[in-house]
C-alpha cells in the first residue's frame, strides 16, 4: 500500500497501518530527517496518547502509555540492542516502532513468532512524503 500525503493528511496512512497491525513491530525506513518519529507522534496523538513523543536516538527506548514503544537502533547497531535483552521487549502486547531497524531484525522477528510490518518513508518535497507499507 503507497501514499503521497503532506502531515495533514497523514491520518489515513495510520488508519491503514492500524488496519495491518495493531500490536507487533513496525520497522521505519528511512532517510534522515524523512519523518520517522513524526509518524509515532501521529499515531499516538491518533490513539489517544498525550505524551509528549520524541526521538529515542540516545536513549534507545521510549514508552508511551504501555501502547507504543519507539526505539532507534542507528547510534548503537542490532547487536547492541539484542544484547541489552531488547528482544523481550518487542514481544509486549503493544505497537512496537523501530527506527533504522533492516531484513536480519524482520527475520529474527518472525523467527520467533512477532508480528511485523515495514513503514517505507521517502521524502518527496518539503511537505510531503511517500509511505509505504509492506506486510512480511
Amino acid at each position: 500500500m503507497k501514499f503521497v500525503v503532506g502531515l495533514e493528511e497523514l491520518n489515513k496512512v495510520v488508519e491503514a497501518l492500524l488496519e495491518t497491525i495493531s500490536s507487533g513491530v513496525v520497522i521505519l525506513e528511512g532517510d534522515l530527517a524523512a519523518g520517522k518519529t513524526t509518524f509515532v507522534q501521529y499515531v499516538a496523538k491518533y490513539l489517544g496518547i498525550e505524551d509528549e513523543v520524541t526521538s529515542p536516538t540516545f536513549s534507545l527506548q521510549q514508552n508511551y502509555a504501555d501502547k507504543i514503544f519507539h526505539y532507534d537502533i542507528y547510534n548503537h547497531g542490532l547487536e547492541h540492542f539484542l544484547s541489552l535483552g531488547m528482544l523481550e521487549e518487542l514481544e509486549k502486547d503493544a505497537l512496537h516502532f523501530v527506527e533504522w531497524g533492516d531484513e536480519t531484525l524482520v527475520e529474527l522477528l518472525e523467527s520467533v513468532g512477532i508480528d511485523v510490518v515495514t513503514l517505507k518513508i521517502k521524502k518527496i518535497a518539503d511537505n510531503k512524503r511517500e509511505y509505504e507499507i509492506c506486510t512480511h
